[in-house]
């Protein structure tokens, strides 16, 4: 399978190469961090380099989530956010979603898909999974996507069904799982039964209903020996699994390959005090370079999500810059 051509075409001049930049000080660097906006270079350019994807977090103007400054409600703010990353080579936000339950996040998403559609932008639905009733999960589960689809994927989706991301001409919904009690057999048995059925891609690999999902996405992973004191374990071991793994075991699945620039959930309220450095920039320009080990013209990788564009309580926005030192 190949990218749709509006994406080739508009997107395959761009990518980004992270300038210098930080949020917060950088733990293992010996000089001050600073904070320096992002820059384009020419890191990803070639006809056969992947399409860029970021996660977007719609949370924010929440009391139960951090004060970043701005509310993810706000449309000047969603389009000034779409403009920066187009800037940046980024094709589309892949936005968190728990479906029509969660109301500030829905609305956050409406928004966003109705500024992608006037701007040349593309989104995609992330659903996190519903577990809050592991018994009835599956049905939970299928209500969401079945909304999903008529309000925003579907021929008659009434959000500017224009914007949604594509891949060969169908609809690509991600899935974050919570929990081990979906039948996605059942799920996928209902999503192929729609008029435009989707391409559902699924977090890590799963062996269990590999025939139940098109494809699968690397996600933010300290690699097999898990998060360290000091933070350097950055995820290479991690990404190299990934990307063997879907080239020996699923070739002809749609791979979605994985960058972040370090992880740090301190100031979550949920957090178990889970850090990666940044390494100064490293550990974002080593995940984004790290897929060319494993692909090439050839072989080309279809899809590069950064992991993530402002997901502020977990340490992974790129938004603003990302963690270096000077």
């Amino acid at each position: 399978m190949h990218p749709p051509c509006f994406l080739t075409q508009r997107f395959a001049q761009f990518v980004f190469s992270f300038a210098l930049a930080a949020l917060l000080t950088t733990p293992g660097c010996s000089h001050q961090a600073v904070h320096q906006p992002l820059a384009i270079n020419h890191f990803i350019g070639g006809a056969q380099d992947p399409t860029l994807l970021a996660d977007y977090q719609p949370w924010f103007g929440q009391r139960s989530h951090i004060d970043v400054g701005y509310s993810s409600v706000d449309r000047v703010k969603i389009d000034q956010q779409i403009e920066h990353a187009k800037q940046l080579g980024i094709a589309a936000f892949v936005v968190n979603w728990y479906g029509a339950r969660h109301d500030f996040e829905d609305k956050a998403y409406t928004l966003m898909q109705q500024a992608a559609g006037e701007k040349d932008f593309k989104v995609a639905l992330m659903y996190d999974e519903d577990e809050s009733n592991p018994a009835d999960s599956t049905d939970a589960v299928i209500v969401d996507l079945q909304y999903a689809y008529d309000r925003y994927i579907g021929p008659h989706a009434i959000v500017a069904r224009n914007a949604y991301l594509r891949y060969d001409g169908k609809p690509m919904i991600f899935i974050f799982p919570k929990g081990q009690h979906t039948d996605w057999n059942r799920v996928r048995q209902t999503t192929n039964s729609w008029e435009d059925p989707p391409l559902l891609i699924f977090k890590d690999i799963n062996q269990k209903y590999a025939n139940a999902f098109d494809g699968f996405y690397a996600w933010v992973n300290p690699g097999k020996a898990g998060w360290s004191a000091n933070g350097s374990n950055w995820g290479e071991d991690y990404l190299q699994d990934f990307y063997q793994s879907m080239i020996a075991q699923y070739p002809g699945k749609i791979a979605v390959g994985a960058a972040w620039p370090g992880f740090n959930d301190s100031r979550a309220s949920w957090s178990q005090n889970r850090h990666m450095n940044t390494r100064c920039g490293r550990t974002l320009d080593n995940t984004l370079r790290l897929f060319r080990r494993y692909y090439n013209d050839q072989r080309p990788l279809p899809f590069l999500m950064i992991e993530t564009w402002n997901d502020y309580e977990e340490g992974t926005a790129i938004e603003g810059g990302v963690g270096a030192c000077k």
